[in-house]
């Protein structure tokens, strides 16, 4: 696997297929891995990029707890884009990643063709909650290790559906995240979790986001529901789609669902047409 040294720390990614760059970025709790299934649609048509952020190996591990934010993770992804070469490029994320590529959005919006911004907003509605539970599961890691504390997590309320629906799937998701750092998971928990602010921190410059902007939830990922309407209303001609039956682990748990809305929104964004706001909407009627 290439890597690319981005503000002090390697990064390992993978590029498969020829075309306009595509990017994924992962989950607390998967790694480049979590998207085999969208690398092997999109690079049929797309230069797909994936990689494992800070903290998680073969990337490196930085020590200093100060070397993890979603600030860092934002630069992170932009360095990587220098490092390949590339000027602009679709960007997709899921939960932390989707917050690492919709701040991006907002502050390398010439970098940005469009942005899939999936299963984002996890503590934005009980910052102070989700800080302590983030504390918490950082210390369970350190009591019990990665071990014990990623079975627990994958069994969460948001991971369920995939459970039921695909356990082989779920069995693999759990095991790779099992296999993770415990450091890295620690020090990610503290310093980019429990640090990240609420969405709705955001809402003056997200109202002036004009880049294409894709929206995907499950309708059982109750903690990421309200946040993804705030981020419909208030981004200009965003795209919102809920997916049934659907929880955290969206691109995992439906990948021929996802896939296909991903690509029918890349296809709108490339025929070179741009959402415009919804009318009725702002005029209140």
């Amino acid at each position: 696997m290439p890597e690319a040294c981005v503000e002090g720390v390697r990064l390992h990614y993978t590029m498969t297929g020829e075309g306009f760059p595509l990017i994924f970025v992962h989950e607390f709790a998967g790694d480049g891995r979590s998207w085999d299934p969208q690398v092997r649609f999109f690079a049929r048509r797309y230069r797909v990029v994936t990689y494992c952020a800070r903290g998680y190996p073969p990337s490196g591990v930085p020590e200093d707890p100060a070397a993890y934010s979603q600030d860092i993770a934002v630069a992170d992804l932009h360095g990587l884009l220098r490092h390949l070469g590339i000027a602009q490029a679709h960007l997709c994320g899921l939960s932390m990643g989707g917050s690492a590529v919709l701040h991006f959005g907002l502050r390398h919006p010439e970098a940005a063709r469009s942005l899939v911004v999936a299963g984002c907003g996890s503590g934005s509605d009980d910052p102070d909650g989700f800080r302590r539970d983030s504390e918490a599961r950082a210390h369970k890691i350190e009591q019990d290790g990665m071990a014990a504390f990623a079975a627990e997590y994958a069994q969460g309320p948001t991971r369920v559906p995939f459970l039921k629906k695909d356990p082989r799937g779920w069995q693999e998701f759990r095991d790779a995240f099992v296999g993770h750092s415990g450091s890295g998971s620690v020090r990610t928990l503290r310093g980019v979790m429990a640090r990240r602010p609420p969405l709705y921190a955001s809402e003056e410059a997200l109202r002036r986001l004009a880049v294409p902007t894709l929206i995907v939830n499950g309708d059982e990922d109750e903690p990421c529901l309200k946040p993804g309407f705030f981020l419909k209303r208030t981004i200009p001609g965003a795209r919102l789609l809920v997916l049934p039956d659907t929880g955290h682990t969206i691109n995992l748990e439906e990948p021929e669902a996802f896939n296909r809305a991903v690509l029918d929104f890349l296809t709108f964004v490339d025929s070179g047409r741009r959402p415009g706001p919804d009318s009725a909407r702002d005029s209140g009627r």
